[in-house]
Parts: structure tokens; sequence; C-alpha cells
């Protein structure tokens, strides 16, 4: 399945690339149609990963969505159409992601393990995309130049960069939690030197945003839509848990006293730490096999920027057939 998906990613890819290589030949044959809008998004932001989720085994899709942990995010963007069937978008966002495996309701399940974990983060999260926004149902409508009042479906296809920093809570013998960065210490032994195959993972990464949206146009110049995009990653370290638990006493050993301390702490935080039977060294702490997720929901609205110069692009009345 997850071959499959690799597969489909890359198909899809490749048709982004040759479509952004035929990108000049269309602008030159369409130039007096050519339109860019600016404008803003806001919507809900979604972790899919290791830690939290509901009963059962634990997946890395919705089943294992906690309402809870649902974070907002902003994004503002500028599209250029060199087309009515296609824009080149280019995006700026923010917002925050969380998992918490506190959050589950045990029933006696696979799901109870998680619970006993009692692992959480949160992140907040950078982000820049160029996508490729396509508009099948253009070739179906009698006048695509007269958007009036239309309702498009299209699709997103592209390629993003993001930062990441995962964050834990600890509380202090006065029962004061705080938050605290992950990386510098190491929780799985990323970098050393007894686990030659765990590296340190970077900040900064790359996804894929995919997705899927409808657009209402009020007038030529203003428009809103809703769209989901799935964002696939690269790594498995946004929520700082892959793979199993470490000899707890090699913190020591490559951190400060203090930091080796925290470490301990942040690395298993189940009711007894690294004394209870089922969080030992080499016992399973997350799935090394599936990379984590993120994906927003978005309402945005643009404004045009600038317009094609025809006079019926910016004076149409007409009232199309066929409306989507």
């Amino acid at each position: 399945m997850k071959q499959s998906l690799h597969s489909l990613l890359r198909k899809c890819l490749f048709l982004l690339v040759v479509t952004l290589s035929l990108h000049p030949v269309s602008f030159s044959q369409e130039s007096e149609k050519n339109t860019t809008e600016g404008g803003f998004t806001i919507g809900p932001m979604v972790f899919l990963g290791d830690l939290g989720g509901h009963f059962g085994k634990g997946t890395g899709f919705l089943k294992d969505y906690n309402m809870a942990t649902t974070k907002l995010s902003v994004g503002a963007f500028v599209t250029a159409f060199p087309a009515q069937w296609l824009g080149f978008r280019f995006s700026l966002n923010y917002g925050r992601i969380e998992g918490d495996d506190g959050l589950i309701k045990g029933k006696g399940g696979d799901e109870e393990t998680r619970l006993a974990r009692n692992l959480n983060f949160r992140s907040t999260i950078w982000e820049g995309t160029v996508m490729a926004e396509f508009y099948p149902t253009v070739f179906l409508e009698d006048d695509p130049e007269d958007v009036t009042a239309r309702l498009r479906p299209y699709g997103v296809l592209g390629l993003g960069l993001f930062h990441f920093n995962p964050q834990a809570t600890i509380t202090d013998v006065n029962g004061t939690a705080s938050w605290v960065d992950l990386k510098p210490l190491h929780t799985e032994g990323e970098g050393f030197s007894e686990y030659p195959d765990r590296k340190n993972y970077s900040l900064m990464q790359m996804n894929i945003p995919l997705g899927a949206g409808i657009k209402y146009f009020f007038s030529e110049n203003l428009n809103v839509s809703f769209e989901v995009i799935h964002r696939k990653t690269f790594t498995d370290y946004i929520d700082d848990v892959s793979t199993t638990y470490v000899d707890p006493t090699l913190f020591s050993k490559y951190l400060t006293p203090a930091q080796a301390a925290v470490a301990v702490k942040l690395s298993n935080k189940s009711v007894n730490g690294y004394a209870t039977p089922s969080y030992q060294k080499g016992n399973k702490r997350g799935d090394p096999h599936q990379n984590d997720a993120y994906f927003t929901a978005g309402f945005k609205i643009a404004f045009r920027i600038n317009g094609g110069s025809s006079e019926r692009w910016r004076n149409s009345t007409h009232c199309p057939l066929l409306r989507f």
C-alpha cells in the first residue's frame, strides 16, 4: 500500500513537472487572459502521527484524529492563472500542531498501551509552498470567461518546505508544567554511536501538499474557496517519536547532567518511567514504518490583483448555460 502511494505521488509530480515545462507555451498563447489574485487563508491544522488517537490500533490517518488537538493556521498567497483551468500558487502559512496520548479514552484495547505511554508534544509550523491548481470543469463550461456566480471544484499538487520544533511538557517539584525543546535531548538516541541508524533529524523538511477544494466567484474581482490539503512528509520526527526506547544511561554520556535528567523524564513519561516492563530500552516507542503528516482545512478569500485586458472579461454580463 505504501509503495503504491509512493508510485502515485511520483506520477503526480511527473505530471506537475511536465505542466510547468509547458507553461511558457500556454502563457504566450493566452496572454490576454492572464490574471493574478492574492488573498488570505484561515482554518484548522491537524497533526497525524504517533501520538494521541482513539481506540484500537494507532493509525496515521483520520481515524486517530483528536478534536482537542486541532489548532488554527493562517496564511497568505498569490496565484497566477495563465489559463482558466490552471493556476500556480505561492503561499506562506503559519500554524501549530499537537499530539497527546493523555487524550485517548481507554476501552481495554490496543489504545491502552499508547494511553499508558503518556507522551505529548506541540510544534509551530512555518511553511512555504508552490502548488499547481487544476480546474477540470472549465472544459465543460459554455463561457469560461464569465466567472461571476460560478462554482468551480479544483485539485492542488505541489512542493513545500516547512520548519517545525517539537516540544513536550515537564512538571517540576512544585507541579508547574513548562514546555521544553525535544531535539537537543536526543530522546531516541539520534546521533548516538550506539544507534548508528538513528541520525540527527533536521527541523527543516520538504513536504508534498495534495488536496482538493471548491471556489465560488462573487464577482470577477472577488472569490472564496474551501479546501482540504494533506501534507505528505519525509520525516517521522515531527512529534519526536519514531522507533524504540533507548538505554537511559546513555543520556549522561552525551548530554550535560541537567539535560540528561530532563531527557530521561521526557523520553519515557509512563507512570514508572524506565522501571515499567513495557517501556524499557528496546521496546516499541513509535512506528518507524509510517512518516508523520498533517493537513489543513482552509477558507480562502482572494482578490483580483490584475486581470485580462479584454472588455468581455471586465464587463461580462452573459449568463452561462452550464454552472458548476
